[in-house]
């Protein structure tokens, strides 16, 4: 990566990418899918390569806040059931960048979270959410886990849009406000750490890099703040609505960049 052009960012790129940190912070604790937001501001800033290896440690960061806040609401039985899917789901992202120019990747991360979030408003419209979560209870949810868990490794693969991906899953599994935060905090803990290695070897992070996170860093702090204060005014349907608005925002702007 040429780290150098990260020196030459002017203030208004810096307060972008400050912004983007903090959005990155409140979606961890608050809206989780938000940050699709981030990956563009992030990619306009930045060259698009670089600015994959700046913005995950950002993440990282954004997890471990999560996980710290929502640690005891996370649904294990699930997480387990999801990883394999995802490690397949990584395995085709994978192949797929291959032969696949920037444009189809976008366009097809595209698609399929505009796909998806139009099946989970159709499928809430059809049942009220369960207390407990459908991945664990029937065969039927078994298979739409390992599903979307093969979208979520392959997404987050070759776009780094996991996110929305796993927030349309846990929202059609009925997943609660609390519990769809600390299951997809540690989520994305374990998969964005388990990334760094091989960001590492691209040559996508490395001393400079981790300089600007850790100016970024401090920004990610307050944003998590706002986001625990304002999750607990925000009742369960503006929860699902705020979460599917946001997969719908990150999904047309990869289209039509």
């Amino acid at each position: 990566m040429n780290t150098m052009t990260l020196w030459h960012i002017s203030v208004w790129e810096f307060a972008a990418l400050a912004a983007a940190a903090m959005l990155v912070g409140f979606s961890k604790t608050a809206v989780s899918g938000a940050n699709t937001v981030s990956l563009a501001i992030f990619a306009a800033v930045l060259p698009a390569r670089a600015s994959t290896g700046v913005l995950l440690p950002v993440l990282i960061v954004g997890d471990v806040l999560a996980v710290l806040t929502y640690r005891r609401h996370a649904h294990w039985p699930t997480l387990w059931r999801l990883f394999p899917a995802v490690a397949g789901g990584v395995v085709i992202g994978t192949v797929f960048l291959m032969w696949a120019d920037d444009q189809v990747v976008r366009m097809s991360i595209g698609a399929i979270l505009l796909l998806m979030a139009g099946v989970t408003v159709w499928r809430r419209r059809k049942a009220t959410a369960e207390e407990e979560p459908e991945a664990v209870t029937s065969p039927a949810g078994r298979i739409k886990a390992r599903s979307y868990g093969v979208l979520g490794g392959f997404t987050t693969m070759v776009a780094n849009a996991g996110g929305p991906v796993m927030s349309m899953y846990l929202l059609s599994a009925g997943f609660r406000k609390l519990g769809f935060l600390g299951t997809s905090a540690f989520f994305f803990l374990i998969v964005n750490v388990s990334k760094v290695p091989f960001s590492v070897g691209l040559g996508l992070i490395d001393g400079r890099s981790l300089l600007l996170d850790a100016a970024l860093a401090a920004f990610v702090i307050p944003g998590a703040v706002i986001g625990k204060l304002a999750v607990d005014r925000i009742n369960q349907r503006l929860f699902e609505q705020l979460v599917i608005a946001a997969t719908v925002v990150g999904g047309a702007q990869l289209l039509l960049r």
